[in-house]
């Protein structure tokens, strides 16, 4: 359950904490005080955009805060495990948002987090609908997925999307190969042979690129590269003084030495390691030196060579390997397209092996579906009868369609509110207050399904009063014995089948507008239910009226 909600700066709101309790919880108050404030504070917790415009006037940022006390974490700790975060502590669940006129912060239990993450944990703690969203009962999208909760079928769903996503994946690829006309597939086949062959001509490889670039460094700078080389060689073997011949006279000292003293041996053989290392060094030089290529012709060939990779390079990759490797996936494509018919008819075989594992899902889907209809159909019918509709009669059609995402199937509500009236498309009912109990009889019957803790209607009664207005409560009420609702309305009846009441009001001080919220007890819940029979200047009639519906 949403145990506390505080707002801070969030337009008519200056600093309020709200908590709330199990059951049906009512927010009431005059149009234009800041009850769907909260509704919309709580959008934001659950993901929703926000901009700089939220913020009160003269502040520079704006926070909303929620605490939820989970039962059943097991939902959002998974969605926490995926992103790495630890599960929750005593099923205690924190989310933070504050916004700035620059940036925005969000963080669950501490941790910062995105506003995708927001959205996917809304998913499961919260249920929201607004006044609007009735409309969306209308939408023959939104009936299909009402009908697939009831029934609890997402295994079936899920086995036909997986089969679906690979036909459609199919299509797309016949779709390619269709879309080219001749002349305009002849020129890519030429654009791409066109690369393709001058990269293979080029006969590329990073290795020798290495090379090229290292031997055009040293012929560059050969004639330097030669007179340093013979200038070592002369210092350690041919020069007057020359190292060699140093370590010679210490070799031929060292030799009488170790006649004299034994453990000059070890001086003498580090010294002709010595000797031997020069030797080794100076036939390494002049080779090295003797074999460069200093030539006008090499050089030539050199530049030629290092101009082929700078170029390629710069047309087809950053790397000599990126420029390889798109020319493997160029020649993939010049096959496909010189065997574009051959590959077309592979996929239409291809394609009609995976319709067929389509249309078997499908059908299992739609039995499965045809099997919850009838149920969903006396379920909603129940419900109706208890908000108003006596006579009234809510079916579900299901008809055959071509494969689509969702099935092989096209749903339609029904709906005859009244006896002796013909069924017709729900889309087809004029009046937005029996629209509003049909989505209210929808979600009756869905709440006994799913596992969302929390339900928010935000004026859900609107457009009926009397008593339908009692008989919506007593509904509400009703599903608030498994869920925690949060309800915003402006119908004493249903305020009066509250467990929790809070009040909204606005006030004007010092030139600034606040909103605050109240809880009501015992004493002060009767007078507001008094202001919304009679408006402000309540009666004892009217007072003793709301007495009575509170059952006080």
């Amino acid at each position: 359950m949403l145990r506390t909600l505080k707002i801070k700066n969030l337009a008519l709101v200056d600093d309020v904490q709200v908590g709330f309790n199990e059951g049906l919880n009512v927010i009431t108050g005059e149009t234009g005080a800041g009850k769907s404030l909260m509704i919309g504070a709580l959008r934001l917790l659950l993901g929703e955009r926000a901009d700089k415009s939220m913020i009160r006037t003269g502040e520079t940022s704006c926070s909303v805060h929620a605490e939820f006390g989970l039962s059943d974490t097991a939902q959002v700790d998974a969605i926490l495990a995926d992103i790495g975060l630890e599960p929750c502590e005593g099923g205690l669940l924190i989310i933070r948002r504050v916004i700035t006129e620059s940036a925005n912060k969000t963080t669950v239990n501490d941790e910062s987090v995105t506003l995708t993450v927001l959205r996917r944990l809304g998913k499961v703690l919260v249920d929201m609908h607004g006044p609007y969203d009735h409309q969306s009962l209308l939408d023959p999208g939104v009936q299909l997925d009402i009908l697939d909760a009831f029934g609890q079928l997402d295994d079936a769903k899920a086995a036909y999307a997986a089969i679906y996503q690979e036909f459609r994946a199919i299509q797309k690829q016949i779709d390619a190969l269709n879309s080219d006309n001749e002349e305009d597939l002849q020129r890519q086949i030429e654009f791409l042979d066109y690369r393709v062959n001058e990269i293979d001509s080029a006969n590329l490889s990073a290795e020798e690129e290495e090379q090229v670039v290292e031997e055009h460094g040293i012929i560059a700078n050969s004639q330097q590269v030669i007179e340093l080389a013979n200038g070592v060689v002369v210092a350690l073997t041919e020069g007057e003084g020359c190292a060699f011949d140093g370590l010679a006279s210490a070799q031929q000292a060292l030799n009488r030495l170790v006649r004299l003293m034994p453990e000059a041996q070890e001086w003498h053989d580090e010294i002709e390691n010595a000797v031997t290392s020069v030797q080794e060094v100076v036939r390494s030089i002049e080779r090295s030196a003797a074999g460069i290529d200093g030539s006008a012709e090499r050089m030539q060939w050199l530049d030629d060579r290092l101009s082929t990779y700078q170029t390629l390079k710069r047309k087809y990759g950053a790397s000599v390997e990126e420029v390889l490797a798109n020319c493997e996936t160029w020649k993939q494509q010049l096959q496909d397209l010189r065997g574009r018919d051959r590959r077309r008819d592979e996929l239409k075989a291809e394609q009609a092996i995976v319709l067929r594992s389509l249309q078997k899902a499908g059908k299992t889907l739609r039995s499965r579906r045809e099997n919850v209809a009838d149920h969903l159909s006396e379920s909603i019918t129940r419900e109706l009868v208890d908000i108003g509709f006596e006579h009234g009669f809510f079916d579900v059609q299901i008809n055959p369609c071509e494969p689509g995402p969702s099935g092989m199937d096209a749903i339609e509500f029904g709906f005859a509110p009244n006896a002796g009236e013909d069924m017709r498309p729900l889309r087809m009912i004029a009046s937005s207050g029996e629209i509003s109990r049909v989505m209210l009889a929808t979600k009756a019957v869905l709440a006994k399904q799913d596992q969302i803790p929390v339900l928010v209607f935000d004026e859900i009664d609107a457009n009926i009063g009397g008593e339908i207005g009692g008989a919506v409560g007593r509904k509400l009420a009703q599903v608030a014995k498994s869920h925690q609702l949060l309800c915003i309305t402006h119908l004493p009846q249903v305020a009066a089948c509250g467990t929790t009441h809070l009040a909204v009001s606005k006030k004007v001080e010092d030139g600034r507008t606040y909103t605050e919220v109240e809880l009501l007890d015992r004493e002060s819940r009767p007078e507001e239910i008094a202001r919304m029979l009679g408006g402000r200047d309540s009666t004892n009639v009217t007072l003793q009226h709301a007495k009575e519906m509170l059952g006080l």
